[in-house]
Parts: structure tokens; sequence; C-alpha cells
């Protein structure tokens, strides 16, 4: 009777939802990272949403209407390269804005962070990553690799298992965010049922599309004070064409890489040009001579073979 009188008593007092949006400050974040990632509107999309949840939550708090703290735990999937670090950490600083987490850092980790070589090592490192993440958002990249069922010899379970307790006994004072290639982590939520039925929110990154990656292209550009000449821009565009092809590609950091190689080019035709007197049009320019010297155009290859490129 209590309970459903103070029920009553809420029902009959009115919030400014305006009002609280305006002064959380998402705005600004969610802002941002509409100018950081270009697309990605799925993405983006979940992130207005979640906040959504998180701001009404809080409202129904200060009405006496709370229901419990909602989970938070976190599944980004996706390939390399879009953007899945970069929403992790703007859903630390909303979290943050809205009181669900205390300092709203973020502490992005991989197995080897969390994982020890030998008997008794793994419990310290895992508490000691949580204990730097606690009050914000512990991000851990490429998570399946914590479990290796066919290595008997392996401490990856172990980790697992703190984090299992913390993600349930400190949802207050933390978020996990778990990130990776989409097949692998439903083969590592199917090994796992006790991490699945923490994950409350399961976010997919579709890779981008030739105009997004130049786009993106010349956003880094701009921010560095570089700009391509129209040439430049038509070739790096083939190049992005041919570059989707190859193997190692990873979205937006391939196009960061091609980037740096681009700008080396650039600075050495500048230098070995002959042109004694360089305008600053000069400098900021890459033309297409320094995009179609790649062996992406020459050989069919990435310029690094190793790795995402």
């Amino acid at each position: 009777m209590a309970k459903q009188s103070k029920i009553l008593k809420a029902t009959e007092q009115s919030v400014d939802l305006d009002a609280e949006f305006r002064e959380s400050n998402i705005r600004e974040v969610l802002d941002k990272l509409d100018r950081e990632l270009i697309g990605l509107k799925p993405v983006k999309t979940r992130i207005h949403e979640i906040a959504a949840l998180l701001l009404v939550d809080r409202v129904r708090k200060q009405l006496g209407l709370s229901a419990g703290a909602p989970s938070l735990h976190m599944c980004f999937t996706g390939n390399p390269g879009t953007g899945k670090t970069t929403v992790a950490s703007r859903m630390s600083e909303i979290l943050h804005r809205l009181g669900y987490v205390r300092e709203g850092h973020l502490v992005s980790v991989t197995r080897d962070d969390l994982v020890g070589q030998y008997i008794g090592h793994t419990a310290p490192k895992t508490k000691e990553v949580i204990k730097r993440a606690m009050g914000g958002v512990l991000f851990i990249d490429e998570a399946y690799y914590l479990y290796k069922p066919e290595n008997e010899r392996d401490y990856g379970a172990e980790s697992i298992e703190i984090l299992l307790q913390t993600m349930e006994n400190n949802r207050d004072d933390l978020v996990v965010i778990l990130a990776g290639y989409k097949d692998r982590m439903d083969k590592f939520f199917q090994s796992n049922p006790g991490m699945r039925s923490r994950i409350a929110h399961h976010i997919d990154f579709p890779d981008y599309g030739v105009d997004e990656l130049v786009a993106i292209a010349k956003l880094m550009l701009a921010a560095q004070n570089y700009r391509f000449s129209p040439d430049g821009e038509k070739a790096f565009v083939e190049y992005i064409r041919l570059r989707m092809t190859l193997e190692y590609f990873a979205n937006a950091r391939s196009v960061r890489n091609a980037l740096d190689r681009a700008r080396l080019r650039q600075a050495n035709r500048l230098f070995t040009g002959g042109k004694k007197a360089l305008t600053s049009i000069d400098l900021m320019t890459i033309e297409a001579e320094d995009i179609k010297a790649s062996r992406v155009f020459l050989e069919g290859k990435p310029d690094t073979a190793t790795g995402p490129a």
C-alpha cells in the first residue's frame, strides 16, 4: 500500500525532459560522435537510444520510479577500423555525464593485458586492469581470445570468471564493452552463456563504403592541414576501390595508413622536385602521383603485407 501511494504521489509530479537533457550536456557528446564518425547510422541510432534510456531512467529515479540499475554491459561487433573504440570512448562520456559511472574514463585492453603465462599470474593481472577501469568503461578488444578450450594449460577461463563476478557485483561502477569480429563473438557467447547473459546491448558496426572512406580521408587530411588535389582525390577513390579487394583491409585504419604513406611520398616529391620556393598550397596538397606510387597500383598488393594497411 505504501509503495502504491508513493507511485501515485510520483504521478502527480512532472519533469522537463528537455531541461534534463540540456543539463546533462550529453548533446555535446552526441554531436562530437556525429562529427568524428562518417556514416554508421545504425550505430549512432543505437547510441542515441541508449542515451535516451539512461536519461529517462535518471528522471524515473528522481520521481521514485526506479526499477533497479539498468544493465549496461555491451558488445560491439564488426571489422577493424569501423569506429568501435571511438564509440566506446563517447559512450563512457555519456555514462559519466548521466551519473552511471564516477569518472568516465576508458581503459582499452586485449587478452595479453588480462591473462598470465603461468599459474597464479592471471588473477592479479585481471584484477589490476579492473581496478584501473573501475568508475569507467573497460573495453576488451578481440574478447574471444580470452577463451581457448583447445589449450588445457590456458588461463583465459580464470580471467573470464573474474570478469563475470565483477560485471555482476559492480554494475553501478563499471561498464564492460566486449569487441571483435561478429562470427567469433557469437561463438564466444555460445561457449560462455554466463557472459552472454550479462550483455544487455549488442551493436554491429557495418563496413564503410567507398564514398564514406573518401570522406573519412578528407577529414583526416583536413585535421592535419592537408588536402587532395582534384586528380589526387580521383586517384584515392581508385586506390580505395582496389584496396578493398585485397587482404588485411581495415576500413578507416587502412585509410589512415594510406594517407601516412601518401604524405611521405609528397614530402619526398617536394624535396627532390627542385622547386626552390614552395607555397602553402604546395605543402598542403596531395597529388595523384603521391597516391599512385602505392604497391596497390604497381603490384596489386597492400603496401604493408604483414597486417592491416
